[in-house]
């Protein structure tokens, strides 16, 4: 039967160092997606086709772009992001939220002759849905080889050595592999084209998944076997502890804004960056990230940290800084 969790037990994969350190809709019919996304003009949207572009937009424009756009456009120029195709991932994306909405209203049935086995939510049914559907009908999965525990992450212990690994181009590509840092994009990428409440949110080392809408609010973890949802408060301890004064000082917990999810992505590019030794470009996405979210202290530490360790090499104020201006977010 189609409808069925996983396998409970997570296959937590680390999120990596930049996490660590701080952070670091509608469907038409016949199986196709609108031009809709949670009030996102398509149109507008694609005429973003670049990280500079993205950066370049004022704050009200940002809050419009599609999250899957924003996260490929972060990987650009990553290694192993060199020949990806932005338009054939974005499509992938498309393709996958017509399938998650045709396989919902088809077993929808399910839910409405027993709200109880899905603990009676309708969100949890939906999310349900979306997560088994990517797994099933499209192979996604955690990357086995990133498979580790939050104590075991290190700077330059690999983990942002392939892009493919932690951004959305991985989840939309022949091998359908992810990790901690993608998959829970990917489940909100698709989960926003079929209008669902989605957010991300972060906790120290890891990304997740949350559905904030008007009537009910989980969490969902989509980084490990199985479909589950956990309060906050577990959040605060796996996979790591997390303390009051943490939590306050990186924002954790709390759903971001569209600014904030673009400052998790560069943070990612920056970890990628530095793991290719490309310190200069490193330290404009971090500075981008930090200008972005502000509020959230780790991506000012994760700058700070690369100048003070790379000598006179990189610039006290690396470019990215400016472009980002017009697209700060005070509030975190």
């Amino acid at each position: 039967m189609r409808l069925r969790l996983l396998a409970n037990p997570l296959a937590f994969g680390v999120a990596g160092a930049a996490l660590v350190a701080g952070t670091f809709l509608l469907c038409a019919s016949h199986g196709r997606v609108s031009n809709r996304i949670a009030g996102l003009d398509r149109q507008a949207d694609s005429s973003v086709t670049s990280l500079d572009d993205l950066l370049g937009l004022p704050s009200a424009a940002v809050q419009r772009v599609d999250v899957g756009r924003m996260n490929l456009l972060c990987a650009q120029g990553l290694p192993g992001a060199d020949r990806f195709d932005l338009n054939d991932c974005l499509l992938k994306l498309d393709e996958m939220a017509a399938r998650v909405r045709s396989e919902t209203a088809r077993y929808l049935y399910r839910f409405q002759a027993n709200p109880a086995e899905f603990e009676n939510s309708e969100g949890f049914f939906r999310m349900l849905m979306l997560a088994v559907v990517l797994v099933e009908d499209f192979g996604v999965r955690y990357a086995p080889a990133k498979i580790g525990t939050a104590a075991d992450a290190r700077i330059g212990d690999g983990f942002f050595a392939d892009a493919q690994d932690v951004f959305l181009q991985g989840v939309t590509g022949a091998k359908h592999e992810g990790t901690c840092s993608s998959l829970p994009v990917l489940q909100v990428a698709v989960g926003r084209r079929l209008g669902y409440p989605l957010k991300l949110v972060t906790t120290k080392g890891h990304l997740f998944v949350r559905w904030e809408g008007p009537h009910e609010r989980f969490n969902i973890e989509a980084a490990g076997k199985g479909v589950n949802r956990f309060t906050d408060d577990y959040y605060r301890h796996w996979p790591l502890d997390v303390t009051p004064a943490e939590e306050a000082a990186e924002g954790y917990l709390k759903s971001l804004t569209p600014p904030e999810e673009l400052a998790v992505f560069l943070s990612i590019r920056g970890m990628c960056l530095r793991e290719a030794a490309r310190l200069p470009e490193a330290a404009e996405a971090f500075a981008a990230a930090a200008r972005l979210a502000p509020a959230c202290g780790g991506y000012q530490v994760m700058l700070a940290n690369l100048l003070a360790n790379s000598g006179p090499a990189l610039p006290a104020k690396p470019k990215l800084e400016e472009a980002t201006t017009h697209a700060r977010n005070p509030n975190l």
